[in-house]
């Protein structure tokens, strides 16, 4: 199913992945389809806690859900960042950092050195 995922492409995640694999940003390490519990992140970064979750207009019927999911991914210490997809895609500058402010913000430290 996740290798499935990630063959189809979708466009929001492989833009962002393009721009956090391999290190790119901010020498933070990204997984990307991670199992937590049942549930499946869209991208995760095991030495920050935090979940990046790019939502699409299939989210909009998922608000319960998406409360369930979130309630659990935060009782296991987990931060969450939520994304629309659209912002993904037509403004993915503004994403990055955004995603830059929100990990200083919850870490109070630049994303690199953060990492060790």
């Amino acid at each position: 199913m996740l290798r499935d995922k990630r063959k189809a492409g979708i466009l929001n995640e492989v833009l962002f992945w393009k721009q956090v694999r391999a290190k790119n940003f901010h020498q933070i390490d990204f997984d990307r389809q991670r199992i937590i519990g049942n549930y499946v992140v869209d991208f995760y970064v095991k030495t920050l806690g935090l979940v990046i979750e790019i939502d699409g207009s299939n989210h909009n019927e998922k608000q319960v859900y998406d409360g369930v999911r979130r309630a659990f991914l935060e009782s296991l210490g987990l931060i969450v960042f939520r994304v629309a997809d659209f912002d993904v895609k037509h403004n993915l500058s503004i994403v990055m950092k955004d995603l830059e402010d929100f990990i200083v913000g919850q870490y109070g430290t630049t994303p690199s050195s953060k990492i060790p």
